[in-house]
C-alpha cells in the first residue's frame, strides 16, 4: 500500500514539475518574442530614417529635436519601469512598441556613421554573444545575484565616464569605456536572464504575466542595444 502511494506521490509531483517547465518555456519564448519584434522594429525604423534624407534631417538637422528623439527612449524606460504595474496589459504592449520605434529614430545615425558591412558584422557578433550569456544565465544553478550590485556600479561608471569624455574627447577613454561597457553588459545580459526566469514563480495571474514579460524583454533589449553599441564602437568601420 505504502509502495503505491509513493509511485502516486511521484507520478504527482513529476507532473506538475512538467507543468511547470512546460510554463516556464513558454513564459521565457514569449520574453524572447518581445525582445526580438523590438529589435526588429528598432532595425527597420533606423534604416528606414537613415535612408530618408528629408526625415533624417529633420531631426538631426535641429540641435533640439536631436536631443528630443536621443532622450526620449530614456523617458519611456523609466515611464514603463515606474507605471507597469498600474498601467493595462495593451497599454505597456503600447508603451512597449513605441519605444522601440523612437530608439530607432535616435540610433539611424549609425547606418550613416558606420559602413553597412561593419554594422552587419557587429550585428552578428552581439546576438552570438548575448544568446550564449543569456542560455548561461538561464541554465546556471550559480546565484549571480551578488553580481548585481557591481554590475550596476559598473553601468554608473560607464554613464558618468561617458558625459565627462564628452568634453575631453579623448580617443583611449573611448576605448576604455567600450571594452569595460562590453563586459557589463555581458554580465548584465546572463544577470537579467536569471532574475527573468525568477519572476516566473512570482507570477499570480495571466495579467501580471503578460506584464512582466514586457519587462524582461525590455530589459534584455537594453542589454542588446548597449552591448551593440560598446562592440560597434570597438570592432565598426566609420565611413
Amino acid at each position: 500500500m505504502a509502495t503505491n502511494m509513493e509511485k502516486q506521490y511521484s507520478t504527482t509531483a513529476t507532473g506538475t514539475q512538467a507543468d511547470i517547465d512546460e510554463g516556464l518555456r513558454s513564459y521565457m519564448l514569449k520574453v524572447y518574442n518581445y525582445m526580438g519584434s523590438g529589435l526588429l522594429l528598432t532595425g527597420i525604423v533606423a534604416l528606414a530614417t537613415a535612408s530618408t534624407p528629408a526625415l533624417y534631417n529633420a531631426i538631426f538637422g535641429n540641435t533640439i529635436t536631436m536631443w528630443i528623439v536621443i532622450l526620449a527612449p530614456l523617458g519611456f524606460v523609466i515611464f514603463l519601469s515606474a507605471r507597469i504595474n498600474k498601467m493595462s496589459f495593451s497599454a505597456a504592449q503600447t508603451t512597449y512598441w513605441i519605444f522601440a520605434g523612437i530608439m530607432g529614430l535616435s540610433m539611424a545615425s549609425i547606418f550613416l556613421m558606420y559602413t553597412g558591412a561593419s554594422v552587419a558584422r557587429v550585428f552578428f557578433i552581439t546576438a552570438g554573444t548575448f544568446g550564449a550569456m543569456s542560455l548561461y544565465g538561464y541554465t546556471t544553478k550559480r546565484d549571480l545575484t551578488k553580481f548585481g550590485s557591481f554590475l550596476f556600479m559598473g553601468l554608473i561608471g560607464i554613464i558618468i565616464a561617458s558625459v565627462v569624455n564628452m568634453f575631453l574627447q579623448s580617443t583611449m577613454m573611448h576605448f576604455i569605456i567600450s571594452v569595460i561597457g562590453v563586459l557589463v553588459f555581458v554580465g548584465l545580459t546572463a544577470y537579467d536572464t536569471q532574475k527573468i526566469k525568477e519572476m516566473y514563480f512570482e507570477m499570480d495571474s495571466s495579467e501580471v504575466a503578460g506584464k512582466k514579460a514586457i519587462m524582461g524583454a525590455l530589459r534584455l533589449y537594453l542589454d542588446f542595444i548597449n552591448l551593440f553599441l560598446m562592440l560597434l564602437r570597438l570592432f565598426g568601420e566609420r565611413r
